[in-house]
């Protein structure tokens, strides 16, 4: 598919001004001698302050775009835009910096530490800044706050409840006051009572302002978003309506 043709369904009329833009995106790997397509070239445009759901099949490339919108990877072709600057193209010392200052990242798997406790954690997230030991905790703890988990702060992983982990790994994700927060599949390890925790406080923080992008196979999760997207064979289209 050309990039002219994705562009009908994949540029929604009237959006804010945009956190995303991708501009003949696409996304080429090579595996045991054959061409893989992870992404066919794309035009998109995710706007500030936007809550949007990616589906699709497995395989389908969602996580591959999410990669490369969160600058964990380099598009084979196009330009990313982030807030205005191309990051495509950018120095590996750059994205470091993205990605420790513009955009947080939660996982299906939580991926805390299991032998540092909640706050611990947290401070983690914040060791690439030049901060002072009692700023980082000063943080932590207020993201921790944030979440509602100010008392399981002195709590090993493995004390907490799922839920209570996934909220751990927001906490840590919006500690350095990102302006994205990209999601994969997060309440994917979740029983149905504790989903409907985490996106009840995954839209808390869209609606203070935070832009989200979260990957899921959950029509539930999809609903709560204000715009869905559809990832199949590598092509990008808006299915909001």
């Amino acid at each position: 598919m050309s990039i002219t043709e994705t562009v009908p369904d994949t540029l929604a009329p009237n959006l804010p001004e945009p956190m995303f833009r991708l501009l003949g995106v696409s996304r080429t790997y090579r595996q045991k001698g054959r061409e893989i397509r992870a992404l066919q070239p794309t035009d998109l445009e995710i706007g500030a302050g936007e809550f949007v759901a990616i589906q699709g099949p497995t395989g389908g490339g969602k996580s591959t775009l999410l990669q490369l919108l969160g600058a964990l990877d380099r598009p084979t072709t196009g330009q990313i835009h982030l807030a205005g600057a191309e990051i495509a193209g950018a120095s590996s010392r750059r994205l470091t910096e993205i990605r420790a200052h513009e955009i947080g990242f939660v996982f299906q798997g939580f991926n805390l530490i299991p032998t540092l406790t909640a706050l611990e954690n947290v401070e983690m997230a914040l060791e690439p800044q030049p901060l002072p030991a009692p700023e980082r905790t000063r943080r932590a703890r207020e993201a921790l706050e944030h979440v509602g988990l100010a008392d399981r702060a002195d709590h090993l992983p493995s004390e907490l409840s799922g839920g209570q982990q996934q909220r751990v790994a927001i906490a840590r994700a919006i500690v350095s006051s990102p302006r994205v927060l990209l999601a994969d599949e997060p309440t994917g390890n979740l029983d149905e009572g504790m989903r409907d925790e985490i996106l009840d406080l995954l839209q808390r923080l869209h609606a203070e302002g935070l832009t989200l992008v979260v990957v899921t196979h959950d029509s539930a999760v999809a609903r709560r978003a204000t715009r869905r997207l559809r990832l199949q064979d590598g092509v990008v289209r808006d299915t909001t309506h």
